[in-house]
C-alpha cells in the first residue's frame, strides 16, 4: 500500500507539512517494500485550485492513504470521491507519522 505524507523538506526526518494543497513535498511510502519517494509539490505557486490539483496528483501517484494536518473542502471532496483514506495529525516527522500509521495511532 502506498501512503502519502505532506512534508516540509525532502527527508524522512523532516517535519510534516501541516498544509495539504500547498505542502512543500509529498512523501510516498510503500508499506510493502518500504521504499520512499519524495516529490516536490508542483502546485505550491498556483493562484487557486491547489487542493483539487494536489488531490488528483496523489491519486495519480497511486496513494491509498494521505496523511496531513489539514485538508481543505475541495481536496477532501476529490480524495473522498476516489476512495482515498485521509488521516490527520498534530505534528511530528515523516518517520514518526509512518510509524503512527503502522501502529494505528493516527
Amino acid at each position: 500500500m502506498i501512503i502519502c505524507i505532506t512534508s516540509q523538506e525532502e527527508s524522512i526526518d523532516a517535519q510534516a507539512d501541516p498544509r495539504f494543497g500547498r505542502c512543500a513535498y509529498f512523501v510516498f511510502y510503500n508499506t510493502e517494500t518500504e521504499e520512499t519517494e519524495f516529490v516536490r509539490n508542483p502546485n505550491t505557486e498556483d493562484a487557486g485550485g491547489v487542493g483539487v490539483k494536489a488531490g488528483q496528483f496523489v491519486i495519480d501517484k497511486g496513494a491509498e492513504v494521505v496523511i496531513s494536518h489539514k485538508f481543505g473542502p475541495n481536496a477532501e471532496n476529490v480524495l473522498n470521491t476516489a476512495g482515498i483514506e485521509m488521516k490527520t495529525h498534530d505534528g511530528g516527522t515523516v518517520r514518526e507519522l509512518i510509524e503512527a500509521y503502522r501502529n494505528n495511532s493516527l
